[in-house]
């Protein structure tokens, strides 16, 4: 408890030097609210396999490399699996299965430690509504996580409450986590109900222009683009691999964002621009651009 105080005594009184120089990347971020910058995500960033005949599949690289190409938000699809552990699959775990909750954490914790300048979030989609202080917490102390995680003063945190992304760097708690069910502040302080804390447009779109709208949250909030395009073969949702490139083009990106800051979104752009194969096109030059860098 007196670490927490501590964490967060540091976020709300630092000075405006931070000792991080270089946040994200960048400087200019360093001074940057975190509810002030779009992060690019990967979609079932779990879901890993180059082979196109793999259609539940939507991403060519792992985690890992993912976040070594400049992926800041990471969602994962968790299932309870024999009563005693969170396994990451597609929809069912006879689909795809990413493996264990903890070892896919662990991997995201190595990869902080050994680059401490940056603020990283991970979105978990609680299929099993399974209680967060049940198995995923098992998973967030066993992994480490739990170490890394910005526990807010209070929730649900509101846009303009948040600390800059040199103050969490500076504090060492800078891993944002969101479930999107079942978080329960009371139990668990450092996990977000998401849709407490932003909105989502709709998700497994087949239309490549991507209409904006609310689909889960309410407006007011940051918000979360889903920028991954699908094809339905007999009803069948499956993710577009052969359009990646241009899904994930600057122009794309953009327009999407563009659209969205126009209606929805009040006038800002995305926090979050969700993708599939983010090795394909151009996401962190769209990304530069929508955070005027």
């Amino acid at each position: 408890m007196v670490f927490q105080f501590l964490s967060l005594f540091v976020l709300a009184s630092a000075p405006i030097a931070f000792a991080a120089t270089v946040c994200n990347g960048y400087a200019a971020l360093c001074s940057r609210t975190y509810d002030n910058v779009t992060f690019i995500g990967a979609h079932d960033s779990y879901a890993v396999d180059t082979d196109v005949l793999d259609l539940s599949a939507t991403q060519n690289i792992d985690v890992t490399a993912q976040l070594n190409a400049g992926v800041r938000m990471l969602e994962v699809q968790g299932h309870l699996i024999n009563s005693n552990h969170i396994e990451l699959c597609h929809t069912k775990c006879g689909l795809y299965d990413g493996g264990s909750l903890t070892a896919y954490l662990t991997k995201v914790v190595t990869w902080m430690n050994a680059n401490p300048n940056e603020v990283v979030t991970i979105l978990m989609t609680n299929n099993d509504d399974v209680a967060v202080n049940a198995e995923w917490l098992t998973s967030f102390q066993a992994s480490g996580i739990d170490q890394l995680a910005y526990i807010p003063p209070y929730m649900p945190l509101p846009r303009g409450h948040w600390p800059t992304l040199g103050q969490m760097i500076d504090s060492g708690r800078r891993a944002v986590l969101m479930l999107d069910y079942e978080a329960n502040f009371s139990e668990v302080d450092y996990v977000f109900n998401e849709f407490a804390i932003m909105f989502e447009t709709p998700y497994d779109s087949t239309d490549s222009s991507f209409p904006c709208s609310v689909n889960r949250g309410v407006t007011g909030n940051m918000y979360l683009i889903n920028h991954y395009l699908d094809y339905s073969v007999f009803g069948i949702l499956i993710p577009d691999r052969a359009k990646a490139s241009t899904t994930n083009s600057v122009s794309s990106i953009v327009a999407d964002a563009s659209g969205c800051a126009a209606g929805v979104g009040g006038g800002r752009y995305p926090n979050f621009v969700l993708l599939d194969w983010v090795d394909q096109g151009e996401p962190l030059t769209a990304a530069k651009q929508l955070n005027g860098l």
